[in-house]
């Protein structure tokens, strides 16, 4: 993985979902981080389509990544396809929620 991709990582695993006490990577709710030149755009998705935190976690997201060090500019999708599922979560993840 690149140094700048290493970066990005570390920052998204301070993103939590206010109603999951797993951060949004290890949930595996970031399915794609693509950095060019110091621009990245992220794809994610959500536990429910539905979700009324939606706004607020893409937003952490957003605003965390720009704040590391080489990022000059950060685009969020919000995408539901695949579907998420809990078998996207890592294992950190399963065992911090007690689903091992």
């Amino acid at each position: 993985m690149l140094e700048l991709e290493t970066r990005i990582v570390k920052m998204l695993k301070t993103v939590f979902d206010p109603e999951i006490p797993v951060n949004v990577y290890d949930l595996g709710l970031i399915y794609r981080i693509e950095e060019n030149d110091g621009n990245v755009e992220i794809d994610m998705t959500l536990t429910a389509p539905n979700c009324p935190a939606a706004d607020f976690i893409a937003d952490d997201v957003r605003e965390k990544v720009a704040s590391v060090k080489g990022v000059k500019e950060v685009k969020v999708n919000i995408v539901y396809e695949p579907e998420w599922d809990r078998e996207m979560m890592s294992e950190e993840a399963k065992l911090e929620l007690g689903l091992l």
